[in-house]
């Protein structure tokens, strides 16, 4: 996708953003996460995320309600939530529904279409050339945050303004939207709330 197509593509709106977290977990695979740094432009095509909810999901952050570390959550749609998991690498989750809903969604990978070179760098400090660099450079939540430059400093962003967005996209092709269950966790496993493209190859654990 060429530079001038990707920043003439809609941003999604509040509204979007504020529909039931399902909802907005079902419509994310697809989309164009954007990050923007003066002339600086990362982005790429989500492809697989994970829905939490506040009510009756016991692995969401904000199950057990409001904290310092998941104030964010209950901003209602349309802001970033970053935490830092296990002080070892940073999430980043879009948030949704009204305000104190505390539902998000967990970008767990994405395909890298523009600034792939830069995004090499943030991730292991120098260019590297490898076949299996391209797949596995955004496949999973920590890889995305390090590859996007995004950390804690980043939390509670609004994804209307012009550092950090989601937009439509225009190139988009029929794909086939797989749900299963969550992986990488130890509550309420039994939740069907993990949305993939079908035969993405930035996919773990299919």
């Amino acid at each position: 996708m060429k530079l001038k197509s990707l920043l003439t593509n809609q941003k999604l709106t509040k509204e979007f953003y504020n529909q039931n977290v399902l909802e907005v977990a079902r419509n994310l695979p697809g989309k164009i996460f954007v990050v923007k740094n003066r002339n600086q432009i990362l982005a790429g095509v989500i492809v697989e995320v994970e829905a939490y909810s506040m009510l009756g999901d016991k692995a969401s952050h904000s199950y057990n309600g409001k904290t310092v570390r998941n104030t964010s959550m209950f901003s209602g749609g349309g802001v970033l939530y970053v935490y830092s998991s296990y002080g070892i690498h940073f999430c980043a989750n879009i948030v949704t529904g009204e305000i104190n809903s505390g539902d998000a969604v967990l970008l767990r990978a994405i395909e890298p279409i523009y600034g792939v070179n830069q995004m090499v760098i943030n991730r292991f400090g120098k260019e590297i050339i490898s076949n299996n660099l391209f797949k596995n450079l955004t496949n999973g939540p920590g890889k995305i945050c390090s590859a996007f430059g995004i950390d804690k400093k980043n939390d509670g962003i609004d994804l209307s303004k012009n550092h950090i967005f989601i937009v439509e996209n225009s190139e988009l092709r029929d794909f086939e939207l797989v749900e299963s269950t969550r992986i990488g966790i130890t509550k309420s496993t039994d939740l069907p709330w993990r949305f993939y493209i079908k035969n993405s190859q930035n996919i773990l654990n299919k």
